[in-house]
């Protein structure tokens, strides 16, 4: 290259297309990176999205602003500073992990509100990476503009080369990276990418020969803090497209083994080997018991919307109980059911898609539908709307029955009342079931809805959690104080806040 007007000369424009492309896809695939890295910490729901979203945004901003200022500099220096930048972004991206395993139990124990401890933690391990992988942006823009008679079309590629770098980031990170390679190893290979694009910026800045030792020394450091990460024992036993899954022994007799599946933070399901029809949980011996007791009878058919543990198909099938259609989003979920807790997949049939969907497809009818799919602390919203239920409706044979799991904090309840009034204006009958005995105060309590066309013939029903326990319909009197002091609005596709109504509670874990 040759010096003119005190910069370089035009850089081939392809080779700064390509740094901005890679760059900033890379930086994308950090941002979805830290979604799934945090959701074994503090779950992935709306808030984990914002807090992730708004700190990485945070990052670039920052990075964008210290980038324009550089770029005022001569092409030649603000080159080899833009190369420290992503020596730095690759330091501090192979760090991520460490930073998470070092800080996540203090911060989430320290802040007693969640979404504090969730944008801390986004804003300890990614701050920094996002900030750095900001830099480059004008830099490489205002280098690919100068020299040039028509500085403005090379604006508007590096611009285009930018957004398609941001597109291919977020596909490759969500059907490539993550699915195959898992989160740790994801963040290594965008700390190679960094390291080859320093590599390329100090060379475009005719870095001299003592500078060029200083910068491998710092991608050796990098990769040294890599390889720290990569030593790390996984926090996952499967990390899918959809969950960190982990499964948890219970007992201590090898021949009696008794196992929990975690998802994210949250246990969803127990299941003992030798029985399979005690459930372990509240909301699984009554999604198991209440469709029995209104059944009165074996041969029902079942959809279950959401697969876990599989303990109450699982329990059906040891019952006699056949024609059980499951449906499950996570084929990884299903995988360890049968490998972890004893789920013989002949004994249903399995399909692996959106609940929603899957029902809309079927042609059949059910005298039963189950439905227990979570996404962080509460159901999908979109397996909560009016539309939803009037599909549910449509696919329950005359005398079916909808049970519906459902946790809500006692001191608020508005979850429960909105998802109530929901229910009401689809189905004749809405009972809402609970542990026998009055709740404590800011207990966070598992219900269960019953929608049909008739009540009950009972109002209680004793079964195996694995103690004996009773469960009982809440009196019509009591719902209908609820739903006069909450007011609440039926949920519609269009919306329908059902995590915004549950609150955030510290306790959930």
């Amino acid at each position: 290259m040759t010096k003119e007007h005190g910069t370089f000369a035009a850089i081939p424009l392809g080779l700064l297309i390509f740094l901005q492309a890679g760059i900033s896809a890379s930086s994308l695939i950090v941002e979805i990176v830290a979604g799934r890295m945090i959701a074994p910490y503090v779950g992935m729901s709306l808030y984990t999205w914002t807090a992730i979203i708004a700190v990485v945004l945070a990052g670039f901003s920052v990075g964008h602003w210290w980038g324009g200022r550089i770029a005022a500099l001569d092409t030649a220096r603000a080159l080899r500073v833009t190369g420290w930048t992503m020596v730095a972004a690759a330091c501090t991206t192979a760090g991520a992990t460490l930073l998470l395993r070092a800080f996540a139990g203090p911060v989430v124990e320290a802040f007693t509100h969640p979404l504090a401890a969730i944008t801390t933690l986004s804003a300890l391990a990614f701050f920094l990476p996002s900030l750095f992988a900001g830099v480059p942006a004008p830099i490489l823009t205002v280098a690919a503009m100068r020299g040039r008679d028509r500085s403005e079309q090379a604006l508007g590629a590096m611009f285009a080369a930018g957004a398609v770098g941001a597109i291919a980031g977020t596909l490759l990170a969500g059907f490539l990276f993550v699915p195959w390679i898992g989160s740790v190893k994801t963040l290594v290979v965008i700390t190679v990418v960094y390291a080859i694009a320093a590599l390329i910026c100090f060379r475009l800045g005719q870095t001299v020969p003592r500078g060029y030792v200083a910068s491998v020394s710092g991608i050796a450091v990098a990769f040294a803090i890599g390889a720290g990460a990569l030593a790390l024992p996984s926090v996952c036993d499967r990390e899918s497209s959809y969950y960190c899954i982990r499964t948890v022994a219970l007992s201590d007799n090898p021949d009696d083994p008794v196992n929990l599946m975690v998802v994210d933070h949250l246990a969803h399901g127990i299941s003992a080997r030798k029985a399979p029809r005690v459930m372990f949980t509240e909301h699984a011996a009554m999604l198991d018991a209440l469709p029995r007791m209104r059944m009165g009878r074996t041969d029902f058919t079942s959809f279950h919307i959401g697969g876990g543990t599989y303990s109450v198909p699982r329990a059906w099938a040891d019952r006699g109980i056949g024609d059980i259609t499951i449906a499950e989003i996570d084929p990884a979920v299903t995988e360890i059911a049968v490998d972890q807790f004893w789920f013989a997949p002949a004994a249903a049939t399995i399909l692996h898609g959106d609940a929603r969907v899957a029902l809309k497809r079927s042609k059949q009818t059910f005298d039963v539908i189950v439905g227990d799919a979570f996404t962080d602390i509460a159901a999908p919203e979109h397996l909560v709307t009016r539309q939803f239920f009037e599909l549910v409706s449509r696919r329950l044979s005359p005398d079916g029955v909808f049970a519906m799991n459902l946790i809500d904090n006692v001191d608020r309840l508005d979850a429960l009342a909105a998802v109530l009034v929901t229910l009401r204006d689809v189905f004749a009958s809405v009972e809402v079931w609970t542990a026998a005995g009055p709740p404590r105060p800011g207990e966070r309590r598992v219900f269960v809805l019953l929608a049909s066309g008739s009540d009950s013939p009972v109002s209680a029903v004793d079964t195996r959690t694995p103690e004996l326990s009773r469960f009982q319909v809440l009196g019509d009197a009591f719902v209908e104080t609820i739903l006069q002091e909450k007011n609440a609005r039926i949920l519609t596709d269009d919306h329908a806040p059902l995590a915004y109504l549950m609150g955030f509670d510290p306790a959930v874990d």
